[in-house]
């Protein structure tokens, strides 16, 4: 399988995934670790890549996005942008609502 496949599988195979450095107990750089913090104060359940555990898919989601950064958020199989756009979003309620009207957040 390549990649592309991988990815794409990942993007549409999770209802929220966010491609990063490191896990998100451990995030290796400041914007993996502010996209994590934002996903966690909505309490989104969500699926994580390390994309430093594998070369193919650390290019590979640059080229899947055409994006040339990580972190990267992907919701119900579109791609959001990177932690910068995510926190605009959530500056401006953006992602709170996209979070409700997907019923993303999790039961608790």
């Amino acid at each position: 399988m390549s990649a592309h496949e991988r990815i794409d599988e990942l993007v549409k195979g999770n209802d929220v995934v966010l491609f990063m450095k490191g896990s998100p107990l451990f995030p290796q750089c400041g914007f993996s670790s502010r996209a994590v913090a934002i996903l966690d104060h909505l309490n989104v359940e969500y699926a994580s890549v390390d994309v430093l555990q594998d070369q193919e898919i650390r290019q590979g989601i640059k080229d899947y996005s055409d994006w040339p950064t990580i972190p990267q958020l992907y919701v119900k199989g579109e791609f959001l942008g990177g932690s910068d756009i995510m926190m605009e979003m959530y500056e401006a309620g953006e992602l709170q609502e996209l979070v409700e009207q997907n019923g993303l957040a999790k039961a608790g």
